[in-house]
């Protein structure tokens, strides 16, 4: 989605003022990235969580990946993964789908003890997703039912992104005939900027494919001088 639905540095300033636990009032009074700063003079992390279900309001976050990067670099030897114990038991199609086991995550920590390491890898960064309702929702509603209350935060999404070059690229005649837009996966994505495939559903390796697929849309699509509030949602 594009524009900037508020101003994010006002935003901050209110919610570190309501603001109760003293970790999420902390990362509310960072200070937020300059929504007119431009996307080459950007720190970006890419995040990504790995749940145990599709539904935040009953599923929970297993792990967390972090990839430090910019327009130009991949920061590998800055990225962390964190393996967390959820709240919500570990379904078998789960287990299948990103290889965390029952044991692995019964000795892991909880979200809230690793939350200051989490919030000091997204500090001063532009915080990059791909489909921004699991980051969003999940860490929202994770915080919600440990913490009492949740957190809001921007992001560039990078499934709105290509979604806005698919549809820019569009002729007349497909949007008239409503021909159905290529898939947004992020598989999917990478393979039209000749990305290699990375094993899918690890938080680590996709947050690492996130970063690289936003600086492949960088080079190809987007402008560099193109201010973040432009991306930013």
């Amino acid at each position: 989605m594009q524009g900037e639905i508020m101003s994010w540095p006002n935003r901050f300033q209110h919610l570190a003022k309501t603001s109760q636990d003293p970790r999420i009032q902390a990362f509310y009074q960072q200070v937020v990235v300059d929504p007119y700063q431009q996307l080459s003079q950007c720190e970006f992390v890419a995040l990504d969580f790995e749940t145990t279900g599709l539904d935040p309001n009953i599923d929970d976050i297993v792990s967390v990946g972090v990839v430090p990067f910019d327009l130009r670099r991949i920061r590998l030897a800055q990225a962390k993964h964190w393996l967390v114990k959820p709240t919500s038991p570990l379904a078998e199609e789960s287990v299948v789908l990103h290889r965390i086991t029952h044991s692995q995550v019964e000795s892991a920590p909880d979200l809230q003890d690793i939350l200051e390491e989490v919030f000091a890898s997204l500090h001063g960064k532009v915080i990059v997703v791909h489909y921004q309702f699991v980051e969003k929702s999940f860490f929202n509603s994770a915080l919600k039912a440990r913490l009492g209350e949740g957190i809001e935060f921007p992001v560039i999404d990078t499934m709105e992104i290509e979604k806005s070059a698919i549809n820019n690229a569009r002729s007349w005649l497909d949007k008239l005939t409503r021909k159905p837009i290529p898939s947004v996966r992020l598989a999917d994505c990478r393979k039209r900027y000749g990305l290699p495939y990375y094993q899918p559903h690890h938080a680590l390796s996709d947050a690492l494919a996130t970063a690289e697929l936003f600086q492949a849309q960088a080079q190809y699509y987007l402008d560099p001088s193109d201010m973040v509030k432009r991306w930013w949602s």
